[in-house]
């Protein structure tokens, strides 16, 4: 009898034990499952709203986002900025590159002012860009003749020319005596200046004043000016290269250039140094400097 109740009592003991393992592990399934179902839940609560809101109209869409700011990075809703980033990061690039709050303003382009030309540079010019031929006189001008003392005194060729006023830089006994008694019956002005061909001769005084008749010669109708000296080169050269920067408003260089395309000159080096003083003078009247 007493070993029959011990096995009863055993047999008892681990139907007991198996209940309570099974009650156990249903336990840990439930609590596993609930686990899950409450992850999956908050999930679904954290994760769908903010993707409902993100799929949002844009109007609804900002509202929600200047409404409730999200801490989650994640779950932040693209602001325009944002979503243009994304979509043209190269533009957006080029746009950050440019000052667009204030223009970048660059200095005006300076204008070189006008240079002076030397001495030396003047020689050259004189020398290199000379006529190929050199006659008795040549049209530097309009209605404006440069030549020698040879077609000073050839009335013919005067009278062919029309010439209506001369203008002689090299007058005197000594040099090239024509004056009002020589053209004497002739329809024309006679003009006369005594000035010596040498540096240190100051034709500079007579600039204004021959400039000033050849100008009125000009606006003569058919006035025809002849200037002239021995050579027709340097001393009549020279008073109608002033005469074309006082009242032509060329620079020192361009009244040689436009003489020299139709006569080869050479004013001798004191009378380049005075028309150097004339071109300073009318270069800070005129505004060039």
């Amino acid at each position: 009898m007493g070993l029959c109740h011990f096995a009863t009592l055993a047999l008892a003991l681990l139907v007991l034990l198996e209940a309570l393992t099974q009650v156990d592990t249903q336990k840990m399934v439930r609590v596993q499952c609930g686990v899950r179902l409450r992850a999956c839940s908050s999930i679904r609560f954290l994760r769908l709203p903010a993707l409902s809101r993100c799929l949002q109209p844009p109007q609804k869409q900002h509202q929600v986002c200047r409404d409730k700011q999200l801490e989650i990075s994640s779950t932040k809703c693209p602001s325009e900025k944002t979503t243009a980033w994304a979509r043209y990061p190269h533009r957006m690039d080029s746009l950050q590159e440019q000052n667009l709050r204030r223009p970048n303003i660059h200095g005006a382009v300076a204008v070189p002012s006008y240079q002076p030309p030397t001495l030396s540079s003047l020689q050259r010019l004189l020398w290199v860009r000379r006529a190929t031929m050199l006659s008795h006189i040549d049209e530097v001008w309009p209605n404006l003749f440069l030549g020698d003392a040879y077609a000073a005194r050839d009335k013919s060729k005067l009278m062919q020319l029309g010439i209506t006023h001369v203008v002689n830089v090299a007058a005197g006994k000594f040099q090239v005596d024509t004056g009002d008694k020589f053209y004497r019956g002739m329809p024309l002005e006679y003009y006369g200046i005594e000035a010596d061909d040498n540096p240190f001769f100051d034709l500079s005084v007579y600039f204004l004043p021959v400039a000033r008749y050849i100008r009125t010669a000009l606006s003569v109708p058919q006035g025809r000016v002849l200037v002239h000296c021995a050579m027709g080169v340097s001393r009549s050269a020279t008073v109608v290269l002033a005469f074309l920067m006082i009242y032509e408003h060329m620079t020192l260089e361009e009244a040689i250039q436009t003489v020299q395309a139709h006569r080869a000159i050479c004013p001798n080096s004191g009378f380049l140094r005075q028309l150097q003083v004339l071109d300073n003078r009318l270069g800070r009247e005129t505004g060039r400097f």
